[in-house]
């Protein structure tokens, strides 16, 4: 029994380590110019990713029925409550329906910018754009527009906010 259990974490470990090998190796590749695109806020208010040049940007794909999306809004507000008045947030959203979608950004108290196309994922162009397979995916884009990050782990992305704060 003690060598199932080992071998039950050693397999959690490793899924963990490969989760960028398995499901973030078709994102954007670091040095890529981010695509441009135009979304609409739940206001109704559209918001350009090319708005934001000059400043950096964590660019969250998401939905509020996926699982593993829900599972990282602590850590992402955790780090738009450290970070978010140096770097801008966006979250994309892949619902498609808006009562799902604002129900969970305002439950959760999500209080950064959020932008869909309000349809379903692969049905999306922005999905088509930044090559999104797999959700939660979060693309860290610097001042000039180019991609320094993609992935589809949070603790990632939390190291790369930090080696940046201590730049």
């Amino acid at each position: 029994m003690i060598i199932a259990a080992v071998v039950i974490a050693l397999a959690a470990n490793v899924s963990a380590q490969d989760a960028d090998s398995l499901y973030a190796k078709d994102l954007l590749q670091p040095g890529t110019e981010a695509p441009d695109f135009t979304l609409a806020a739940p206001d109704g208010t559209r918001h350009s990713l090319s708005e934001m040049k000059g400043s950096y940007v964590v660019l969250d794909f998401w939905a509020s029925w996926c699982p593993d999306c829900r599972k990282d809004i602590p850590e992402m507000k955790r780090l738009h409550d450290m970070y978010g008045q140096r770097i801008k947030f966006v979250s994309v959203s892949f619902d498609d329906k808006k009562d799902n979608w604002t129900r969970c950004i305002e439950s959760n108290g999500m209080d950064w910018l959020h932008l869909s196309e309000l349809k379903k994922w692969k049905s999306t162009d922005v999905s088509r754009l930044y090559n999104i397979k797999w959700i939660p995916a979060m693309y860290l884009i610097d001042r000039q527009g180019t991609v320094i990050l993609s992935t589809v782990m949070i603790d990632k992305l939390a190291a790369k906010l930090k080696e940046l704060h201590e730049l």
